[in-house]
């Protein structure tokens, strides 16, 4: 069973910056999606950042500008730049993958607090 290791989430001041990794357990397995999605207090996952195999990117308007994600295929890796951070973007991130054969995988969650 494949699983998804992050790191990189913690406590940061409004306009500051931090970086989420998540790393499959197994380097042999194929992903094709790799993503980032956050739930807020209250609120409903949504996504925030996706990269294909082929490096295509996607990203939620509301973060557009601010983050970037990318992906290193021969360590099965995902990262997430996030860069003038808002209170806005207090959440946990969960990064998700899904593989050659469809099947999906999520990570626990990272929690990211921006506040003063």
């Amino acid at each position: 069973q494949v699983q998804l290791v992050e790191s990189g989430g913690g406590l940061v001041q409004p306009g500051g910056s931090l970086r989420l990794s998540c790393a499959a357990s197994e380097s042999t397995v194929m992903i094709n999606r790799m993503g980032w999605h956050r739930q807020a207090p209250g609120k409903q996952r949504e996504l925030v950042a996706v990269i294909t195999t082929g490096s295509n990117t996607n990203y939620a308007d509301s973060v557009k500008g601010r983050f970037t994600i990318s992906r290193d295929n021969a360590k099965n890796t995902v990262y997430l730049q996030m860069n003038s951070l808002k209170p806005e973007d207090t959440a946990v991130y969960y990064c998700r993958f899904d593989d050659a054969y469809g099947r999906i995988y999520w990570a626990k969650g990272t929690l990211v607090t921006v506040s003063s």
